[in-house]
C-alpha cells in the first residue's frame, strides 16, 4: 500500500502505521526520521539539512522534497510506504504530487484520521515519556509499574515540554491552520478516505475494508 496518513497530533498515526505495516511489509516514512537518517549519512542533502537543523531553523521544503525522492526510491519502499505526518502544507502536498508523478508512484489514498480534541488533549496530556530509551506510558492506561521509573531501562519517565495542556492546545491551532486544509486537497484529487474513531484496531479494520486487505 501507498499511503498518506493524515491527522492531529495524538491522533494516532504512528499507532496506526504500525499495524498497516505488519500487514503487506510497507515501511513507514516520516520527515524527522529522514532528516536524521539523511544526516547520519552525510548525503549532500543531509550536510544541507544539518546546516539548518543546527541553526535551529526549519528546513526548507526544497530540500525535504529532495530527501524525500530519495527515500521514496529505496528499496524497501517497493512494498509500499505509509507517509506519517508528511505532507505538512498544500504546497509539500502540490511538491510531492510531482515527485511522485517523476517516479511514476500512484498513491493508493490519504486516510484522515478524525479524533476529537478533548480525546487527544485527555490522550497526550496523560502521555509520558522515558528520558533514556523513549518508551511511551500513559498516567491512566499504562503506567509504569513504578511511578516515575521507566520498566524496560529504568531510566526517568517525565512529561514531555511540548505534552502540556498549553502546548498541546497550541500545535492543534497550528495543525488546523496549517494541516487540516490538506484534507479538503486530497478530498478534490479524489484519495481521501476519512475514519472517525479512538480505536487503533476500527481504523485498521476500516482501512484494510477500502483497500480490500
Amino acid at each position: 500500500m501507498k499511503l498518506i496518513l493524515l491527522g492531529a497530533p495524538g491522533a494516532g498515526k504512528g499507532t496506526v502505521a504500525k499495524r498497516l505495516m505488519a500487514i503487506d511489509g510497507s515501511v513507514q516514512i516520516s520527515t524527522g526520521d529522514i532528516l536524521r537518517a539523511a544526516v547520519k549519512e552525510g548525503t549532500d542533502l543531509g550536510k544541507k539539512a544539518k546546516e539548518y537543523m543546527d541553526a535551529g531553523d526549519l528546513v526548507p521544503d526544497d530540500l525535504i522534497m529532495g530527501i524525500m525522492e530519495e527515500r521514496l526510491q529505496e528499496d524497501d519502499c517497493k512494498a509500499g510506504f505509509l507517509l506519517d505526518g508528511f505532507p505538512r502544507t498544500i504546497p509539500q502536498a502540490e511538491a510531492l504530487k510531482g515527485v511522485m508523478a517523476k517516479l511514476g508512484i500512484t498513491l493508493g489514498g490519504a486516510i484522515n484520521l478524525d479524533v476529537p480534541r478533548d480525546v487527544i488533549l485527555d490522550r497526550l496530556t496523560t502521555r509520558r515519556t522515558c528520558v533514556d530509551c523513549g518508551a511511551i506510558y500513559n498516567v491512566k492506561s499504562m503506567p509504569p509499574k513504578v511511578e516515575g521509573v521507566c520498566d524496560k531501562c529504568g531510566g526517568q519517565v517525565v512529561q514531555r515540554d511540548d505534552e502540556t495542556e498549553e502546548a498541546i492546545s497550541n500545535r492543534l491551532d497550528v495543525y488546523n491552520e496549517k494541516t487540516a486544509p490538506l484534507v479538503d486537497f486530497y478530498d478534490k484529487e479524489g484519495l481521501l478516505f476519512t475514519v472517525t474513531s479512538t480505536s487503533s484496531d476500527e481504523v485498521v479494520d476500516a482501512v484494510k475494508q477500502k483497500l480490500g486487505l
